[in-house]
């Protein structure tokens, strides 16, 4: 199974054997996961259903990373965070 952009290109791709039935529900998962991305410049985590949290791009500053502990982002680390897209 691909999954090709509007701009011809690969975004996807899903092996499923010719023996076992495909899930409908994950491709669309993966789309709206794949628009979300790309709306949001994001990440989607393993998962993600739209309103789960999403993984944002690491700071670039100690300010940066700062200010996102004031944010509410959710910080494992200071280069691995989350939050809710509004």
């Amino acid at each position: 199974m691909f999954i090709i952009d509007d701009k011809g290109i690969l975004r996807a791709m899903i092996y499923y054997p010719l023996s076992n039935g495909r899930s409908i529900p994950e491709i669309l998962r993966i789309i709206k996961a794949l628009q979300t991305s790309d709306k949001y410049g994001v990440a989607t985590p393993e998962g993600w259903q739209p309103g789960d949290k999403v993984i944002v791009s690491p700071p670039t500053t100690v300010q940066d990373a700062e200010k996102r502990m004031s944010e509410g982002y959710e910080c494992i680390d200071w280069f691995f965070c989350k939050k809710e897209l509004k």
